[in-house]
């Protein structure tokens, strides 16, 4: 399981840094909590969405969907079944979307 963090930077590009999560609570076996506002399920069909920003801040757990993450540089990553995305690029150019594999999505809204 990997989580991709996309954030807007000063160029007004979405910049994408890799990490895992970490696992601090609970005898080393629990993330700490953070806010949400709500969870939705996305059905995601194969295709591909331009460049956009994301509409708020928000967690993207990708649950059977497979899809690229595209980025201003010209670079992408792969999001697997199990990866999540933090979504943290809500101005600037963006970033673009092409569904690999079909499948689901559920997206959690940050307060």
């Amino acid at each position: 399981m990997k989580i991709v963090y996309i954030a807007t930077g000063a160029d007004g590009e979405s910049h994408v840094q890799i990490g895992a999560p970490e696992f601090t609570e609970m005898e080393n076996r629990r993330t700490k909590a953070q806010a949400a506002q709500n969870i939705m399920f996305y059905k995601r069909e194969v295709g591909f969405s331009d460049f956009h920003p994301a509409p708020r801040t928000q967690y993207m757990l990708y649950l059977t969907a497979r899809v690229e993450i595209g980025l201003g540089d010209g670079s992408t990553v792969i999001m697997e079944p199990g990866d999540a995305l933090y979504a943290n690029d809500t101005t600037g150019h963006g970033h673009t979307s092409r569904v690999l594999q079909a499948g689901v999505c559920a997206v959690v809204p940050l307060a």
